[in-house]
């Protein structure tokens, strides 16, 4: 399941008539921002949609040039798992 997601400040989300599918949000702590959840709803888990919304959230990093930490324990996953993003990550 290739997805689409909107972007706000904060925010990476799919909405599907009017129901939140899967989002990811951050904050911006001056110097970085920070990921503190992501979430996928039950009827699109396992099908590899957290990992879009990370590989779109990593695309802002590099748009913007920012560094990014996680207290989210996904994203925290995903950013070890993927060692080639590592100068992005704190």
């Amino acid at each position: 399941v290739l997805v689409h997601f909107q972007m706000e400040r904060g925010r990476i989300y799919l909405m599907q008539e009017g129901k939140l599918l899967a989002e990811l949000t951050y904050t911006d702590e001056g110097d970085y921002y920070n990921v503190d959840h992501t979430f996928v709803d039950e009827c699109l888990r396992g099908q590899g949609v957290a990992a879009q919304l990370m590989a779109a959230y990593q695309s802002l990093l590099e748009k913007e040039q920012r560094k990014s930490t996680a207290t989210c324990s996904y994203a925290l996953k995903w950013a070890e798992k993927h060692k080639e993003y590592a100068t992005y990550w704190m």
